[in-house]
């Protein structure tokens, strides 16, 4: 019989899993115009590259959801945490456009794909009330793992050149990949009323659910909208700065990752904690507190790209980042509200492999329209799709939340 501390013993190990997923995503963007120049790549090429690496998530996703729910969610997420940690170590080698397509976008991308279904499903399978606390935690490691990877990364590869900084990383993945296959315990495989399905039948159940479901359809919306301004911030934010105010790379690596984290962190946090409360009196209230992310952040990314100082720049970068993280915390939590838990992992895939399909158009759409509109005009216009997301999760509150609820989630 499992132990009731084993379940955060299980989010302790997420949680640094997650946080490699993040720190080892991120570290590209950090040293991008240091491989920019080293490898005598144009901003549309390195848009290129980081724009594949989204949607190679995005294409590899829902299969990741799929083998989720169809076996041992623990081997899924060691398998994967080792495939991208080996890929990541392996990318500090390249040498061409091609080398980094291959290596950063298709197997790093490929690899981390993997993770996030499995990881939250397993989450949410042993955390019951404590459910948006668990998840709004594991959530929290993105942000360290932005934060990190922004200065250590940054510093490692100013001071050592940018292939260290991919070695150390990349290493350090593989290793925690063996301490995870080691600490946690086997999963069983969750199995529909009706036992093991094949994947055929697993995947038209998920499409049921999903494109059947309007609360779901909506909050997917809501995640695509709020990942597209994600992959666009977190690929060229520390160029923006390096080049609008002459920040180092290491000084741009972490000033872009560390106020807007630290404080999603904040967001988060409370986020989670307050939105369980609410939603102990009306379950639906938790999308009120998910669609006031949004609406908050709304202006604060605006004012983020066209401020005039650092320090302006920073604090909107701030609080788009408090607001980002209420937004966070409630996601999974009301996504897996509206889906029943044996197929959690699918809908979640194909809600994903939507969201990561349309972030990966932001890196290449605000490399390409750089030389003429300018890094400041782009990141401000990122605030659109936080008012078409904030718009759907109000829609999904008003008409479809309550229908749409499995009663025992």
């Amino acid at each position: 019989m499992t132990k009731p501390a084993y379940k955060w013993e299980l989010l302790g190990w997420l949680w640094l899993a997650f946080f490699f997923n993040q720190a080892d995503r991120q570290l590209f963007n950090v040293a991008l115009p240091l491989i920019r120049a080293d490898l005598h790549l144009s901003d549309a090429q390195v848009g290129i590259v980081a724009s594949l690496f989204i949607l190679a998530i995005g294409v590899f996703i829902p299969v990741a959801g799929f083998v989720g729910d169809l076996y041992s969610r623990k081997r899924v997420i060691v398998a994967s945490l080792a495939f991208w940690s080996l890929a990541t170590l392996l990318t500090g080698s390249s040498t061409t456009l091609l080398h980094l397509i291959l290596l950063r976008s298709l197997a790093v991308g490929g690899g981390e794909a993997f993770y996030a279904p499995s990881a939250n499903a397993l989450i949410g399978q042993f955390h019951i009330q404590t459910r948006a606390l668990a998840l709004s935690v594991h959530q929290s490691s993105l942000y360290a793992g932005l934060i990190l990877s922004g200065a250590l990364g940054g510093y490692l590869a100013q001071q050592f050149g940018w292939r260290h900084a991919f070695y150390g990383f990349g290493g350090a993945g593989v290793l925690l990949a063996a301490l995870i296959g080691w600490r946690l315990h086997p999963t069983p495989v969750l199995l529909s009323p009706l036992g093991r399905q094949p994947v055929g039948v697993l995947l038209q159940n998920a499409l049921r659910m999903l494109f059947g479901n309007p609360s779901a359809l909506l909050l997917g919306l809501a995640f695509l909208c709020l990942v597209f301004v994600n992959v666009g911030y977190q690929t060229w934010t520390p160029t923006f700065l390096h080049e609008k105010f002459g920040l180092s790379i290491a000084d741009a690596g972490f000033s872009s990752m560390f106020y807007h984290h630290i404080a999603a962190f904040v967001g988060v946090m409370a986020g989670g904690v307050f939105s369980d409360r609410v939603a102990r009196r009306v379950p639906r209230y938790r999308l009120l507190v998910q669609a006031s992310g949004l609406l908050l952040g709304f202006p604060a990314i605006w004012l983020m790209g066209q401020s005039a100082t650092s320090g302006e720049t920073y604090l909107w970068m701030a609080v788009s980042g408090l607001f980002r993280g209420v937004y966070e915390a409630n996601f999974y939590t009301t996504l897996f509200e509206v889906v029943v838990p044996h197929l959690r992992a699918s809908v979640a895939g194909l809600v994903s492999m939507a969201a990561f399909i349309a972030g990966a158009i932001a890196p290449f759409l605000l490399g390409y329209l750089k030389p003429s509109l300018g890094l400041s005009d782009g990141l401000s216009w990122l605030c659109l799709p936080y008012l078409v997301g904030a718009m759907s999760v109000l829609l999904a509150y008003r008409y479809f939340f309550n229908r749409n609820r499995i009663a025992n989630p």
